[in-house]
């Protein structure tokens, strides 16, 4: 199980490609102030030095808000800035591997259908990814849609917690959480807000009537 229990119902994703001409660190800022405890940093077309750079101007606000910061794919990332946990998709390093090196940290793995849950549960994941729920603009899976349904057979295959991802806006997190899911990946809804940490209050309003 997670060393975070029991898993926050927002799971923010901070991209900076999607923080427009916002400085990363002061979008993260607005995120903590709206109260979420779990940033994803994913940042696909960083140098390896710039990343971790970011990644460490991360880590002590994340510290100051008493929340715990992911790193997406890149576990020497991880190690190296002090981040909580690593997030693997399919390709990366095996998830064995990484609980080796990340031996103190929280890893989690992408899944796209309900046997990738119940191997990424027997192989020590500590939560599993879902999706992507209804599509998504922001990354590339090579998978289609996955669906409520599905959502709900992933539920019914793993005990693991579930953080469901893709697409997921305001508007139709509700739905995800009654599905199943612990909690939900939101990326584009909340950085392409004009108040990010307003979008998080009233996401986080509506996990706590859920």
């Amino acid at each position: 199980m997670p060393r975070f229990e029991p898993l926050p119902p927002l799971y923010a994703i901070l991209d900076p490609e999607l923080a427009g001409k916002r400085r990363p660190a002061d979008v993260l800022l607005q995120i903590l102030q709206g109260g979420a405890k779990l940033v994803q940093l994913r940042a696909k077309r960083l140098s390896s030095r710039d990343f971790l750079e970011l990644a460490r101007e991360f880590c002590p606000l994340m510290r100051s808000f008493g929340s715990r910061l992911i790193i997406n794919d890149r576990v020497d990332i991880a190690l190296a800035c002090g981040a909580d946990g690593v997030h693997l998709g399919q390709d990366d390093l095996p998830l064995g591997a990484a609980k080796k090196l990340m031996s103190n940290g929280i890893v989690g793995v992408s899944t796209h259908d309900p046997a990738q849950a119940r191997e990424a549960e027997r192989a020590g994941a500590d939560y599993i990814g879902f999706g992507p729920m209804f599509g998504t603009s922001t990354k590339e899976t090579g998978y289609s849609a996955r669906g409520i349904e599905m959502l709900r057979e992933v539920r019914t295959a793993v005990k693991l917690p579930i953080v469901a991802i893709g697409g997921i806006t305001e508007q139709s997190v509700g739905e995800v959480w009654q599905a199943g899911a612990d909690s939900a990946a939101i990326i584009s809804d909340i950085l392409r807000a004009d108040e990010p940490a307003e979008k998080v209050r009233r996401i986080l309003a509506l996990g706590q009537r859920a």
